[in-house]
């Protein structure tokens, strides 16, 4: 597949950029050196998603600046409803477009070194920590086109790091706000949990417009080190019109564990990407995802667990519901390779279709390259079971509410595991909105 990209970023612009934001040398020299690469790699090859014709690439506007938030008073409705403004949320990040609007972090965490704040931040004050961990281990820039663009281009984001043995009780949350049309947003977050420590991160990606027609190129990576635990959620609610290729990558050490739990409820063509690997022996990985689409929406979904170290345990669960002309591709890999012995991969994809032109695939994968092991695998796609509207009906429950009823009880067992009550809300609402 070739697509032309043509960017008006070249590497004048790269350079500039980067000087700007004040980056050190190294910074400077990813970016040129993936600009470069972009040139030549070819896009990433979503299965059974035809994506020549969608925009990953051409956009004019790299920057949009924007006011911060002076105080949570002024934050739009949508993004009080999230952080709960009268709880006070202790450990928070803002991000509006690509500015940093609003940032709190307790002493107490900075005192045990926990480190919280937006990328370029990171990257100027903790440099040598930022370019141990930035797309070195989890994700490469010379992946395909789309990652090396994302390391060009990088205009937003966050890192997050907690110390050895450090662990963290109340969650750590970010916003992403976007509310201006003119937005693409190359965002970046970096999560390293180091030996023995725990965290709990949560973000949400929220439009407040209603029509968009922007580019978003969102990469996470997650660095569990040795027996540390992170439980990672996410809630995305793009507009319709955004472009999105997300990519949300974890890597586990020796009994280490990555939790995801993540609500994808873009209402624009969407490539995500999760991907958990369990390095070390005895890691754990845990992917819950849940997805609404509707509309003529066009979204594929790849979650995959690779298994190198013995011991290891990944499982994924993956819920979707599609109406009106919407469609999506799910699929699911569990890879062990050869030497993970005694390691366990399960993984179960069902798909509800509301409609007669919604489309649902499930595509359940294992792939075994080791004897002493134990795999499984489910898959379903269909409609609404018809027992269980007749059950509610004859209680005397009208079919369109009953029909409500039995789809959030289908996606209950991720949205149960999101940790942040108002963003547990805020997904119920949407996909409430979504599904009537």
């Amino acid at each position: 597949m070739t697509t032309e990209t043509n960017l008006s970023f070249d590497k004048d612009f790269v350079r500039s950029f980067s000087k700007e934001m004040n980056e050190p040398a190294w910074m400077e020299e990813l970016r040129l050196t993936a600009l470069e690469q972009s040139e030549t790699l070819p896009m990433p090859r979503p299965d059974k998603t035809k994506i020549d014709k969608w925009n990953f690439t051409q956009f004019d506007t790299h920057t949009v600046t924007s006011q911060p938030f002076t105080s949570l008073t002024e934050l739009p409705e949508e993004v009080k409803t999230l952080v709960g403004v009268d709880g006070v949320p202790k450990n928070l990040y803002i991000q509006r477009n690509q500015t940093p609007a609003y940032l709190s972090l307790t002493e107490d965490l900075k005192e045990k070194g926990v480190i919280f704040t937006d990328i370029f931040t990171a990257v100027r004050e903790h440099s040598e920590l930022v370019q141990k961990y930035l797309m070195v281990d989890a994700i490469k820039t010379d992946e395909h086109r789309l990652t090396a663009l994302h390391a060009a281009l990088l205009n937003g984001g966050a890192f997050l790091y907690i110390p050895k043995n450090v662990e963290i009780a109340e969650p750590i949350q970010a916003i992403y706000l976007h509310d201006d049309v003119d937005t693409n947003l190359i965002n970046h977050v970096l999560v390293v949990a180091d030996d023995n420590s725990s965290v709990t991160y949560v973000e949400n990606y929220l439009s407040t417009v209603e029509n968009a027609n922007s580019v978003f190129n969102i990469v996470t990576e997650v660095i569990a080190k040795a027996g540390a635990k992170v439980q990672y959620g996410a809630v995305d609610t793009l507009a319709k019109g955004i472009t999105t290729y997300v990519n949300r990558r974890g890597s586990a050490g020796r009994d280490a564990k990555i939790e995801w739990a993540l609500g994808l409820m873009n209402e624009g063509n969407t490539i995500s990407e999760n991907t958990t690997n369990l390095m070390g022996d005895g890691a754990y990985g845990d992917t819950k995802t849940v997805v609404v689409g509707r509309g003529e929406q066009t979204q594929n979904f790849t979650t995959k667990v690779v298994h190198y170290g013995k011991n290891t345990e990944g499982y994924i669960l993956k819920h979707g519901v599609m109406k009106d002309s919407a469609s999506s591709i799910f699929n699911g890999i569990g890879h062990i390779l050869h030497g993970a012995s005694k390691s366990n991969a399960v993984q179960e994809s069902r798909v509800l279709m509301l409609s007669e032109k919604a489309r649902g695939d499930a595509n359940p994968i294992l792939l075994i390259d080791e004897d002493d092991v134990t795999a499984g695998h489910a898959a379903s796609v269909g409609r609404v079971d018809p027992v269980q509207l007749y059950y509610l009906m004859s209680r005397g429950i009208p079919k369109k509410e009953a029909e409500r009823l039995v789809i959030h009880g289908f996606l209950a067992p991720v949205v149960n595991q999101l940790p942040i009550e108002g963003v547990k809300k805020q997904l119920t609402a949407v996909i409430e909105r979504k599904v009537r």
